[in-house]
């Protein structure tokens, strides 16, 4: 028998069920060519280039991350180019290649094309025309008592407003810091007229800024009947809401007598091998397990979560899953997220106090311009 190889994996939490049945029929599949003592550690996916990079050497040797982390990954020499990268680009979808890839170098495995988010809502409450329209949901929901809900502690949902507005945010040529312009003042649609739409969506009882849990608490509990979010909570709430559950693209929201299509960052999640891993062969042939078309399929089938594998993505389960077809229709409407680090505080900070009605009182304008001037900071 070949030597141990000790394989130390991270994963979000809510996938350690599902990964030790991967890493079992990994084993089985491999058994004979080695013996395998593989660990699993829950290390969210949002921030894994954060606690990789803290630790090259010490880190995982496999690991599921956002695609917005792998220019900074591969920068760092966190990650190799992929070996067999033709093979992986025939077997993926084109927009997953292109966010496993860096000025088109693969450098990662694509293991899902569903990270962006959508409307959820509950039929027994909404028809088809209300949920056109964001403003018309929290009437419909403020008449109800229920709630309508939307993460604003999160700039990743905050972009859904700017994005279809003419006003601009993206990363310098630098590929670190940002360029913004939501603090214009001219234009058809200028900053502050997006900041006081939100203001006007915030101050309806029938609105709430929540987080993702308390999102899926409050359907749990009944309080709320509709919320952006993702697939992730697609189980969840189908087990509570059953056929009355609805999922369809972003509404569009009211912004000075414009209906304004609400926009929304769009991505994928990766797996990366570590460049400094001390088992790096086996590590490969793990990363490609996981993110085979039948574990993929296997994923969307536990976790709900869409496949980037073409033929996993083509069957007729995912086809009629109702949260990939609206992921599918707001893709229209959507950019891969690419931005830099200091994107997220100013925004969120900015959007947390229009939730809160603009308690301070502070003009739109000059929180507009503050968070431009923090957001482009170098």
């Amino acid at each position: 028998m070949s030597a141990k190889s000790v394989l130390h994996v991270w994963g979000g939490e809510e996938d350690e069920a599902l990964l030790e049945e991967i890493f079992s029929s990994f084993q089985s599949h491999y058994a004979g060519q080695a013996t395998f003592q593989i660990t699993y550690q829950p290390q969210s996916e949002s921030n894994c280039k954060d606690a990789l990079l803290a630790d090259l050497e010490g880190g995982a040797d496999v690991f599921a991350f956002a695609d917005d982390q792998v220019a900074a990954l591969a920068a760092a020499g966190a990650l190799d180019p992929i070996e067999n990268p033709e093979e992986i680009r025939e077997s993926n979808l084109p927009a997953s290649v292109e966010a496993a890839s860096v000025d088109d170098t693969l450098y990662a495995y694509p293991l899902t094309a569903d990270n962006g988010y959508f409307l959820y809502y509950n039929k027994a409450y909404f028809s088809e025309e209300d949920i056109q329209s964001l403003n018309r949901m929290v009437e419909v929901a403020a008449k109800h008592g229920r709630l309508v809900t939307m993460d604003w502690s999160s700039a990743w949902y905050v972009y859904a407003f700017f994005g279809n507005t003419g006003l601009k945010v993206g990363l310098n040529e630098d590929g670190l810091t940002n360029y913004c312009t939501w603090n214009d003042t001219e234009g058809a649609i200028r900053g502050i007229d997006v900041a006081q739409a939100m203001m006007d969506i915030a101050s309806s009882p029938g609105f709430a800024s929540l987080t993702d849990t308390d999102f899926l608490a409050g359907v749990q509990d009944g309080s709320i009947i509709a919320g952006i979010s993702g697939v992730w909570n697609s189980v969840a709430i189908e087990k509570v809401w059953g056929e009355n559950t609805g999922a369809a693209k972003l509404p569009v929201y009211t912004c000075k007598n414009q209906q304004i299509q609400m926009a929304s960052f769009s991505g994928c999640k990766l797996i990366g091998v570590n460049a400094y891993s001390q088992h790096k062969e086996w590590a490969i042939k793990l990363a490609e397990w996981i993110s085979s078309e039948s574990n993929q399929t296997l994923r969307f089938e536990q976790r709900g979560q869409g496949p980037s594998n073409i033929r996993a993505a083509a069957s007729p389960k995912v086809q009629e899953s109702p949260a990939i077809a609206a992921l599918l229709a707001q893709s229209e409407f959507s950019q891969l997220q690419r931005v830099g680090g200091k994107f997220w505080d100013p925004v969120t900070n900015f959007a947390e106090n229009i939730a809160e009605g603009n308690p301070s009182g502070t003009s739109l304008q000059e929180q507009l311009d503050r968070l431009v001037e923090e957001v482009t900071a170098r």
